[in-house]
């Protein structure tokens, strides 16, 4: 009979797999990250070919995204409809996220299914719905719509970031501010929020990036004059490939990146 701890058996089998796992696992992550890798220095490049490696080191495609009116105008079209929709999704999302929390009414797993459909359903048949039912309001194709389209796909992202944060605050607390004359509203906006108010900011972080990379909504609400920064350029690739993508491609990639890091950072910091 074996006379070795069943600890340390764990802990050998756990060490025979641990360097494949880690090799697997760099592979993935190697293949995940492999096109950012191949974007970035082709940015730099002198051509305003696409070809890797660059021939040069130049800032030309940078310049060339910043002086053309068009990128711009769909930039700043695309940063106002993801400003938007990250207030509109926080102002309905955050109720929504303390309403599933803490109310202890029947039927509230039902409202959580509904809440979520925007993701649960494909994208493309949400989309869809959208501009029918805009359309029908004379508002698609227009800044309005994309907001509204946007904030609603965004609201079960904010749901989802603020019930995690809900969930690291002793309820005993709101009930405590309640015995000493708080009313429910003002325990909620001077107790509540304060204290996962970095749940709500690591929430609109990630609405506000989800907003500004969207493609499908975008696709279905936009119109030549609501042309969002993605929207241009798919449309820029289906005529002709330029080169000034992958300057745009690796501005968005560094801007996904903070905000990623800040977000998560400030999860972190909360719990």
């Amino acid at each position: 009979m074996s006379t070795t701890p069943t600890g340390t058996r764990r802990a050998t089998i756990i060490d025979r797999i641990s360097l494949p796992l880690k090799i697997v696992a760099g592979l993935v992550f190697a293949f995940l990250v492999a096109p950012s890798l191949v974007v970035i220095p082709m940015s730099f490049s002198d051509s305003r070919e696409i070809m890797f490696p660059p021939r040069g080191f130049s800032w030309m495609l940078y310049r060339e995204y910043f002086a053309g009116p068009e990128w711009v105008a769909s930039t700043i079209e695309s940063t106002v409809v993801a400003t938007g929709a990250t207030a509109l999704s926080l102002a309905a999302g955050v109720p929504v996220a303390y309403a599933l929390v803490r109310s202890r009414l029947f039927g509230m797993a039902i409202v959580r299914v509904f809440v979520m459909m925007p993701i649960l359903v494909p994208t493309i048949v949400f989309a869809l719905g959208l501009y029918i039912y805009f359309a029908r309001l004379g508002i698609s194709g227009s800044t309005l719509s994309l907001i509204l389209g946007h904030a609603v796909h965004n609201v079960p992202f904010v749901v989802l970031v603020v019930i995690a944060g809900l969930r690291q605050v002793n309820p005993n607390i709101e009930v405590a501010a309640q015995v000493l004359g708080a009313s429910v509203l003002r325990t909620f906006f001077s107790v509540v929020l304060p204290m996962i108010a970095s749940s709500i900011l690591a929430a609109g972080l990630f609405s506000f990036l989800i907003s500004f990379d969207e493609v499908v909504i975008a696709w279905f609400l936009s119109s030549p004059r609501t042309m969002t920064l993605p929207i241009k350029m798919y449309s820029s690739i289906q005529w002709e490939v330029s080169a000034v993508l992958s300057a745009i491609s690796t501005l968005l990639t560094l801007l996904s990146l903070v905000i990623c890091v800040v977000g998560v950072a400030l999860r972190e910091k909360e719990a």
